[in-house]
């Protein structure tokens, strides 16, 4: 189901529309429209997404054991070591 609304644009976003029309990229405006929204509702989703996943980390972390800052800072730099000797760990 389609439902017809009214929008403002800017200029330039108008221009671009009416251009990537022109360029034959979209059959019409209401067509650019639709494919931005649609972009913007995955990237949306996508971020909910992710930020859900970074939360159960998080969460999971918090659970674990922790590691002193020294012991930590002790890791980092033995990573760095094998790093730059070729080394993995």
């Amino acid at each position: 189901m389609t439902v017809k609304t009214s929008i403002s644009l800017t200029d330039s976003q108008e221009a671009f529309a009416r251009e990537l029309v022109e360029r034959g990229r979209y059959p019409s405006l209401s067509a650019v429209l639709q494919h931005g929204l649609e972009l913007l509702r995955s990237e949306t989703e996508l971020e909910a997404a992710e930020l859900a996943a970074l939360r159960e980390l998080l969460k999971q972390r918090r659970r674990g054991a922790f590691v002193s800052i020294e012991k930590g800072r002790a890791r980092t730099r033995a990573m760095i070591a094998a790093k730059k000797t070729g080394d993995d760990l």
